[in-house]
C-alpha cells in the first residue's frame, strides 16, 4: 500500500489498460472504498453500483461511453434518489463516493477513470437500460468507473496540476 499523499498526488485517468482481470477482492475493496464517502447526511446515502465484466456488456456501455470498451471491469454508480437527503443535490454525494474509488484503485496498485454520465438524460437513459434499470424512477446512473491495471504508457504517475493563480483568499 502507497501512502495516502503519494495515492493522491500520482492519481491519474487511466484511459488504457493491460489485458489482464481484476480480481474480485480488490472490485470489493474498491466498492467499500466508495461506500465510506461522505455524504449530505449520515445514513442518507444514495449511492449503489452495479459491477460490469461481461464483454458485451461492456461493449454495449463502449457505444454510450467508447472508454468503458477496452476494461476488465466497470463499475456504474447509480444513485438512489429515494435514500437522498436531499433530493436535488444527490450529484455530490455521489462525486465523493466516485472520489474515494478512484483513489482506492490507485491505492491497489490499478488504474481508474471517471465517465460521467449524468446529467446527461439521454445518456442516463441509455445506461439504465443497458444495467436493467430504466423503468426504475427513483434509480439515476451517475457516472462509469472503469478499473483495470494500466497498460504500457498509462501508468499512475505524478502530475503537477498546482496553479498558485487559482488561489484566492477573502474575496475572488
Amino acid at each position: 500500500m502507497a501512502e495516502f499523499d503519494e495515492i493522491i498526488n500520482i492519481r491519474r485517468s487511466i484511459r488504457e489498460y493491460a489485458k489482464k482481470d481484476v480480481n474480485d477482492e480488490d472490485i470489493l475493496k474498491i466498492l467499500k472504498a466508495g461506500m465510506q464517502a461522505p455524504g449530505s447526511r449520515l445514513g442518507a446515502e444514495p449511492w449503489e453500483f452495479v459491477v460490469v465484466k461481461d464483454r458485451d456488456t461492456l461493449v454495449r456501455l463502449g457505444e454510450i461511453k467508447p472508454r468503458v470498451t477496452n476494461a476488465p471491469v466497470a463499475i456504474v454508480l447509480v444513485a438512489n434518489i429515494e435514500r437522498a437527503f436531499y433530493k436535488t443535490v444527490w450529484q455530490q454525494d455521489m462525486g465523493a463516493a466516485c472520489e474515494n474509488m478512484l483513489l482506492e484503485a490507485v491505492n491497489l496498485g490499478l488504474g481508474a477513470l471517471w465517465n460521467g454520465v449524468a446529467p446527461d438524460e439521454e445518456r442516463m437513459t441509455a445506461i439504465g437500460e443497458i444495467i436493467g434499470i430504466d423503468d426504475i424512477t427513483n434509480l439515476k446512473p451517475y457516472s462509469i468507473v472503469t478499473v483495470g491495471y494500466p497498460a504500457e504508457g498509462w501508468e499512475n504517475k505524478f502530475m503537477d496540476k498546482f496553479d498558485e493563480s487559482r488561489i484566492h483568499y477573502e474575496k475572488y
